[in-house]
C-alpha cells in the first residue's frame, strides 16, 4: 500500500496540479518553512458569494512532500466553502498522502494547509505555539 502512496506523491510532485498563479486572487497568503527552506504560495478566487472556491493555484519550492501535499490539498479545496476550508485538519493533509512521516517531513507536509488556513481565516500569520496547542493544524 505504501507504494501506491509514494507513486502518487511523486506524480503530484512532478506533475502537480493547479501549479501557477493566478492573475486577480481574492486571497494570496505565503509562508517558509525555515529549518528546511520550503515556500509555498496559494492564490484562492472565490465565487459571487465570496464563500467558495472557484479557483485556486499554488507556487513555491520545496521538497516533494511538501509540493505534493500542497497539490493535493488544491484539488481538495476546490469547491468547498471557507468555513470547510478553516475546519481541514492536519489528518485530512496526512490521509491524503497516505505516509507515516518523522517529524521533519510533517512540517513539510502541513505547510501548505497553514498557507490555506492562514488565507481563510483572513490572517496575516499564524502562531506555531497556538495551532500546535489547540491542534488546528
Amino acid at each position: 500500500m505504501d507504494d501506491f502512496y509514494r507513486e502518487e506523491i511523486l506524480e503530484h510532485y512532478t506533475h502537480p496540479h493547479n501549479y501557477g498563479t493566478l492573475e486577480e486572487p481574492d486571497i494570496t497568503h505565503e509562508e517558509n518553512n525555515p529549518l528546511c527552506g520550503d515556500q509555498v504560495r496559494f492564490d484562492i478566487q472565490l465565487d459571487g458569494d465570496g464563500q467558495t472556491v472557484k479557483d485556486v493555484r499554488f507556487s513555491g519550492v520545496g521538497c516533494a512532500i511538501s509540493k505534493a501535499s500542497a497539490s493535493m490539498l488544491s484539488d481538495l479545496i476546490l469547491g468547498k466553502t471557507l468555513e470547510e476550508i478553516k475546519e481541514l485538519t492536519s489528518e485530512d493533509v496526512l490521509d491524503e498522502l497516505g505516509i507515516e512521516l518523522g517529524p521533519v517531513r510533517l512540517k513539510c507536509a502541513l505547510l501548505p494547509l497553514k498557507v490555506v488556513k492562514v488565507g481563510a481565516y483572513g490572517l496575516d500569520s499564524w502562531q506555531e505555539e497556538d495551532q500546535a496547542k489547540d491542534g488546528e493544524w
